[in-house]
């Protein structure tokens, strides 16, 4: 996987900015969504709250770097002017996995094309401006055999290599499920391989 999926920054959590243009009402909501499903029902229970409203425009960009997928719409302005410019509010953004959606209350002024675009991207640029953030951190998994002779080693070798040990199975042998960061699992496969001269290795989901 390339190293720029490895972490990347997320929505933190679902955040909302109001701004008035020329007498109507933006309302720019924006959160997660990690799969384009999630960010559907992001934008169906926008729609849903807000189903009074003259237009509900929603973009999404899941993903980051160059593995993303992206979706917008004008939802009934005229074309290119509301789902587009939001669009390229989040592409320029260092942000992955984000769903975004722009409420507007007509107020009886007709903005014209060059106003709805500078609205609807200030509106988007504006609800990035105060979006908290965190990392995603790409993850790979695996079960690992450990005889009972090496798991205090083990445990320790984890820790040190930044894993985690999601479960333990004691039976005839101990059976870890472990989970590491991508940058990190490629450390623990070397130093495992030192402490046990190769006698044990990890079954990786993904394998």
């Amino acid at each position: 996987m390339p190293n720029d999926l490895v972490r990347y920054p997320i929505p933190a959590e679902t955040t909302r900015v109001e701004l008035a243009f020329a007498n109507s009402r933006f309302i720019a909501t924006i959160g997660q969504a990690q799969t384009v499903d999630e960010a559907k029902d992001f934008i169906a229970a926008m729609r849903a709250e807000f189903a009074d409203a003259t237009h509900n425009v929603p973009v999404y960009k899941v993903g980051y770097g160059n593995s993303i997928t992206e979706g917008a719409s004008d939802d009934g302005e005229p074309s290119g002017t509301a789902g587009r410019p939001a669009l390229a509010v989040l592409r320029g953004a260092d942000i992955g996995d984000v769903v975004l959606v722009i409420t507007r209350y007509f107020g009886g002024t007709k903005l014209g094309t060059g106003g709805l675009v500078r609205a609807y991207t200030q509106a988007a640029q504006e609800a990035l401006a105060v979006l908290p953030r965190t990392w995603r951190i790409e993850t790979r998994s695996g079960l690992l055999s450990v005889p009972y002779s090496f798991y205090e080693r083990i445990k320790l070798l984890v820790e040190a290599t930044n894993g985690e040990i999601l479960d333990e199975e004691f039976a005839g042998e101990v059976i870890l499920t472990l989970s590491f960061a991508l940058d990190h699992y490629a450390e623990f496969e070397h130093a495992l391989t030192e402490v046990t001269s190769g006698g044990l290795e990890v079954l990786w989901e993904d394998s």
